[in-house]
């Protein structure tokens, strides 16, 4: 299983969707409800690509499957190596993880919508794939959260907060000087610092950890991995500073919080770009996601003594501090 695709049991979740994007949503389902389906999605054929047969993924086949007009011709492989094998053409093809993706933008010649994938990895899978060898159109829903996004949730979760650590190591390919400029336009201050080396890990994040009211994580496998995410949680209580993790796995293990797009949500924006690519014969843009999960962790906060503002009050100053975008 992808490590992107470590998802999402529910502890103590509350929904949040960005007024604008649901409003968008809901406008473009009212278009295409007015266009007879015969005119759009009469011989669509879609490939779900999965990248393993785990759970996250299943979830979101079967979602998206049955989200679909009857219509659109969908089929699900769960074997991305199927893809060489010479499968038949199709009109699109929805890769799910790194490795189908990969395996998609390689060997098919259908357009290919990436999803359950982060930024990070997409721009390593465009790496790998140079543009003169690519025949097709390619474009992604990433799936973590956007960086104004991320920050939004701290500032509404940890008003008091205001000293963000960041932890990275090369592979990560942060943009440092457009997040410093960011966040001290939100009167707060970016403290990074690099890991150079695995044997650095965790001295580098104590002194990162001595400088900083809350730790944010990456979705940098070097650093955030099965190996080490324990320690850096232990680590974190040490120093009395909340973990700001990636997906419901990270809070069910320790972290204070996070916000993530869970399968079914991720599934809602696609079947919309299914429909639209159904109508234009084009892919949008790289987009991040529009729906999205807040999950807390009471006991961590409690051990922290930090007192959390209610969920519903988080999801209004997010919506507030953004304006409604995504």
């Amino acid at each position: 299983m992808d490590y992107w695709g470590l998802l999402f049991t529910p502890v103590f979740v509350c929904r949040a969707r960005a007024s604008r994007a649901k409003l968008a949503d809901a406008i473009l389902w009212c278009l295409l409800a007015l266009v007879p389906i015969s005119c759009w999605a009469e011989s669509l054929r879609v490939s779900v690509v999965l990248s393993d047969g785990s759970s996250p993924y299943k979830s979101f086949a079967n979602t998206l499957s049955n989200s679909l007009p009857a219509s659109v011709q969908i089929t699900v492989l769960e074997q991305p190596e199927r893809i060489m094998a010479g499968q038949a053409r199709v009109d699109l093809i929805v890769a799910v993880g790194m490795k189908a993706s990969l395996s998609a933008i390689t060997h098919a010649g259908s357009p290919v919508l990436a999803v359950m994938i982060p930024k990070i990895g997409y721009e390593e899978l465009l790496a790998q794939t140079s543009a003169q060898n690519r025949t097709q159109a390619v474009s992604v829903i990433y799936l973590d959260q956007p960086w104004a996004r991320q920050l939004d949730f701290i500032q509404a979760t940890l008003p008091g907060h205001r000293r963000i650590g960041l932890l990275y190591s090369q592979n990560a390919h942060v943009d440092l000087s457009y997040l410093r400029q960011h966040i001290s336009e939100r009167g707060a201050t970016l403290i990074a610092k690099p890991v150079l080396s695995d044997e650095e890990v965790f001295s580098t994040l104590d002194d990162l950890l001595k400088s900083s009211d809350v730790l944010l994580a990456l979705p940098d496998n070097t650093i955030y991995n099965t190996a080490n995410i324990r320690n850096i949680l232990l680590s974190s209580y040490r120093f009395d500073t909340p973990f700001i993790g990636l997906s419901q796995a990270y809070v069910t293990a320790g972290a204070l919080g996070a916000i993530f797009s869970s399968p079914q949500q991720m599934s809602e924006q696609v079947v919309a770009t299914i429909l639209s690519f159904a109508r234009s014969g084009k892919l949008p843009e790289p987009q991040y996601p529009h729906d999205f999960t807040i999950s807390l962790n009471p006991e961590v906060a409690r051990s922290l003594d930090i007192k959390l503002p209610a969920t519903d009050v988080i999801r209004n100053k997010m919506n507030n501090a953004s304006g409604g975008a995504p």
